[in-house]
């Protein structure tokens, strides 16, 4: 077996790593459950290495999260459920589906149009699917009866608050502006507040999660994504952190040697240096 740019040798290797005799033992006891948390790490690995602008990590973590694509499509082929072409038709035909104003004959003159069209064809299909899972004897809805049942569980908490405060803002349920979301969260913080003073954990971390989701909200009528800009606060942190530890190693000393004074000094470094 020798490395290839054509997705057919990929798809040989991935069928090899399972085969039951022959295979990797790790690869053959894997299944969807199993194969998940790496799926959604990979896609994380993804959005480090465009953030880092490094074009040879992204590469390879595309190569990465390719795999993850080419193993699920693998296990359902091996399940007789479809196999990694009907994977790529699936998802050609509905980018053509969702471009009738590029692949068909409707127009859009601006990114909203092109947008409000994409949302209306996606319903359309929602529609479709949800009578084909009738015609199969199955439960129409994918993921519940709710109106916010469609939003999958296994998205990171901010981004999943993010997705719920969308959907009920399309029915109306939504702030008008920024502004008076403010005053929610100052009086989220209060509740907070009030919780510690009872010393009750499970209370406190109920209070805690009010106070981040409407930060959640907060950032969204500011045209900011949560998990994206707490991304970027990270990565702000462990450089700064990072200028501290050097800082400190040029001088000959350590982490644990230096005061909470000596090593905020070098932080705001860090920051007018930036």
């Amino acid at each position: 077996m020798v490395p290839s740019r054509d997705i057919s040798r990929l798809l040989e290797i991935m069928a090899a790593l399972r085969h039951p005799d022959t295979g990797c033992p790790w690869d053959v006891e894997q299944d969807f459950s199993t194969i998940v948390p790496y799926t959604i790490e990979e896609a994380y690995e993804v959005a480090d290495a465009v953030e880092r602008g490094d074009m040879d990590d992204l590469r390879d973590e595309l190569g990465d999260l390719l795999l993850q694509v080419v193993f699920h499509a693998r296990m359902a082929e091996e399940d007789g459920e479809f196999a990694f072409p009907d994977v790529v038709e699936a998802i050609t035909k509905k980018m053509i589906r969702r471009h009738p104003h590029v692949f068909g004959d409707a127009a859009a003159r601006s990114a909203g149009m092109a947008k409000g069209m994409w949302e209306r064809i996606k319903a359309e299909e929602k529609a479709e699917k949800r009578a084909a899972r009738l015609a199969r004897g199955l439960d129409p809805e994918d993921h519940g009866k709710g109106f916010l049942d469609g939003i999958p569980h296994v998205h990171p908490a901010l981004t999943r608050a993010l997705k719920l405060q969308q959907k009920a803002a399309r029915v109306g349920f939504d702030w008008k502006e920024a502004r008076p979301i403010l005053d929610k969260i100052e009086e989220e913080i209060g509740e907070l507040r009030e919780a510690m003073d009872g010393a009750d954990q499970e209370e406190i971390a109920g209070e805690f999660g009010d106070v981040l989701f409407a930060l959640v909200n907060f950032g969204r009528h500011l045209g900011i994504d949560a998990e994206d800009a707490l991304r970027r606060t990270n990565a702000k942190f462990a450089r700064r952190f990072h200028h501290v530890e050097t800082a400190l190693t040029a001088e000959g000393r350590t982490l644990e040697e230096a005061s909470l004074d000596e090593m905020e000094t070098k932080w705001q470094e860090a920051k007018k240096g930036e």
